[in-house]
C-alpha cells in the first residue's frame, strides 16, 4: 500500500501498478481502461508517492506477474544488476533529478542501459516536463549497423514507406525514387503489404532488393508482413535484409498478435544466418505503439505508458537495427488529441532511448483524432532536437493505403535545414555523388533526373 496526505486529503494507491496508472499524465486510453487518476490532484498526489519509491522495488515488486508472463520473466532474468550498481539506491525522484545532471552523460548512459528496466524509466518520465524528456533523451547515443551507420550526432535518418493500396509495382517503384530524390531512405526502405501473402512479399522482397542493387544505394529494405511470413520467405530463398515484427509489453498482447519470444528468436537467427549486412549485424525492425495491449484486452491493468515501454524490453533482447514507436497509428480512443500524442512519443523515445534502443517515431494521427498538421509539426521538430533517430517519409504525407497522416519527404528536408543535421554518412555519400544533395547537404538545383535515374524505366 502506498499513501500520501494532500491539502488534508488521503490518497492510497493499493499496489506499484495502480500508482503507476494514478500517476501517468491524463490520455484516453487509460480512462477507456479505468486505470487512471479520476482528477488532477489524486494525478499529483501519486506522482509525490511515486518519487519517493525506491527504484530496487521495481525488481522485487512485478507489475505483471512472473509466473503468468513471459516478458516479465524476460525483464527480471536479463536484468544486469552491475549496471544498475551505480544508481541502486536512488529513489524514481533521485533518479530523476540525476539524469537531468551534468553526471548523466553519454557515456554513463549507455553504461546504465542494461541495468535499467522498462517499468523504471516509465515511471521516472510521469515525473518529467516536456523539456525534461528533449534533454536526457538527446544525451543517450545508440549507434546500429546493416549497410549503412544509423544514430550519430547530428544526423537524421528515415524510412521511405512507399505503400500502395493495390501493391502496384509501378505505383510503389515510383514512390521510392521519388523519395531517394529527397535524401529519404536511409534507415530503410520499408513498404507495408496491402495484403499480407506469401505472392504478395515475394514480389515486394524482390522488387525493393532490385531497386538497391541496382542503384547501390547503401541502405536496407523491409516488407512489413508477419514474421511467420517472412521466415516463409527467407526458406524460398527471398532477399530478406530485416524480419519485422509489431511487439506488445505483455504475453497476452504479443500472443493476439500471433508471436511469442521463441517465435522472435527464430526469426532473428534466421535473419542472421542470411548475412546480409556489409557493416553490421543488427537485422531486426520491431514496432510498438501506445494503446495496442489494451486494444487486444491484453494490458493486464497496466497504464499504457507503462506497458508501452515494456514492449522495449522485448526490442532490446534481439538487439534491433531500429525500433519506431507508431504513436497516433490507433486513433483517439487512445491518444485523444495533438496534445496527449505529443507527450506520448516523447515519453516513448525518452524510455527507449534510455534501455538502449534505436527509436524512430512515425509522427502520426488518424483522420478522426483532435489532431492536425501543425500538432505533427510541433512533434517532429521536438523529435529531431531530442536526437530522435528516424522518421518516416510518406509521399504527401498522405499514407493512401493505411489511411492516415504521417510525415512527408520534405519533412526530413525541413529537419535537415533547420537543425543542420544529415542523413546516416553512407547514404550522405551516395546523394552526394549522385547529385541529388550537393555539398551543403541540400538538394542540389537541377532541370532534369539525376543522371542515375534517368537510364531505367520503371
Amino acid at each position: 500500500m502506498y499513501k500520501t496526505y494532500l491539502a488534508n486529503v488521503s490518497y492510497e494507491f493499493k499496489t506499484l501498478r495502480n500508482l503507476l496508472a494514478k500517476a501517468s499524465p491524463p490520455r484516453s486510453g487509460d480512462f477507456l481502461a479505468g486505470v487512471a487518476a479520476s482528477n488532477h490532484r489524486e494525478r499529483v498526489a501519486a506522482q509525490w508517492v511515486l518519487a519517493d519509491v525506491p527504484l530496487k522495488q521495481f525488481l522485487t515488486e512485478a507489475l505483471v506477474p512472473y509466473e503468468h508472463d513471459e516478458v516479465t520473466r524476460l525483464i527480471l532474468d536479463d536484468h544486469n544488476a552491475s549496471a544498475f550498481a551505480p544508481i541502486s539506491h536512488l529513489t524514481v525522484g533521485d533518479f530523476r533529478n540525476w539524469l537531468l545532471s551534468p553526471h548523466a552523460n553519454t557515456q554513463a548512459l549507455s553504461a546504465l542501459a542494461p541495468g535499467l528496466t522498462p517499468e523504471m524509466v516509465a515511471a521516472t518520465s510521469k515525473l518529467m516536463r516536456i523539456q525534461d524528456l528533449i534533454l536526457v533523451a538527446k544525451k543517450c547515443q545508440v549507434l546500429t549497423r546493416f549497410r549503412n551507420t544509423l544514430g550519430l550526432n547530428n544526423r537524421l535518418s528515415t524510412r521511405l514507406q512507399p505503400n500502395h493500396p493495390t501493391d502496384h509495382p509501378q505505383g510503389i517503384t515510383a514512390s521510392i525514387i521519388d523519395g531517394l530524390m529527397y535524401g529519404c531512405g536511409d534507415a530503410v526502405i520499408g513498404i507495408n503489404p496491402a495484403t499480407d501473402n506469401m505472392s504478395a512479399t515475394l514480389r515486394l522482397l524482390h522488387l525493393v532488393s532490385d531497386v538497391i542493387e541496382r542503384y547501390q544505394i547503401p541502405t536496407q529494405a523491409c516488407v512489413l508482413a508477419h514474421i511467420t511470413t517472412t521466415l516463409a520467405a527467407i526458406e524460398l530463398h527471398a532477399p530478406v535484409d530485416l524480419v519485422f515484427q509489431s511487439i506488445a509489453g505483455t504475453q497476452r498482447a504479443n500472443s493476439s498478435f500471433g508471436i511469442n519470444l521463441n517465435l522472435l528468436n527464430e526469426g532473428h537467427h534466421a535473419a542472421l544466418a542470411l548475412q546480409r549486412g556489409s557493416l553490421g549485424k543488427q537485422c531486426m525492425y520491431f514496432e510498438t505503439g501506445q494503446g495496442s495491449a489494451l486494444s487486444a484486452n491484453a494490458h493486464e491493468g497496466l497504464d499504457q505508458q507503462t506497458c508501452e515501454a515494456r514492449a522495449y524490453a522485448v526490442a532490446r533482447k534481439f538487439d534491433p537495427l531500429l525500433v519506431n514507436t507508431v504513436v497516433g497509428f490507433i486513433g483517439p480512443e487512445y491518444l485523444y488529441d495533438g496534445k496527449q500524442i505529443i507527450r506520448a512519443a516523447l515519453e516513448d523515445h525518452f524510455c527507449g532511448k534510455l534501455l538502449g534502443l534505436p527509436m524512430g517515431c512515425d509522427i502520426c494521427y488518424t483522420n478522426h483524432a483532435e489532431a492536425d498538421q501543425d500538432d505533427m509539426d510541433m512533434l517532429l521538430t521536438q523529435f529531431a532536437v531530442a536526437g530522435g533517430t528516424f522518421i518516416m517519409g510518406v509521399p504527401g504525407a498522405d499514407d493512401i493505403m493505411l489511411n492516415y497522416q504521417s510525415t512527408s519527404f520534405h519533412d526530413a528536408l525541413y529537419l535537415r535545414q533547420v537543425l543542420g543535421l544529415k542523413p546516416a554518412p553512407e547514404f550522405e555519400h551516395w546523394l552526394i555523388n549522385h547529385g541529388i544533395f550537393n555539398t551543403e547537404n541540400t538538394l542540389a538545383e537541377r532541370s532534369e533526373l539525376p543522371k542515375l535515374f534517368q537510364s531505367h524505366t520503371l
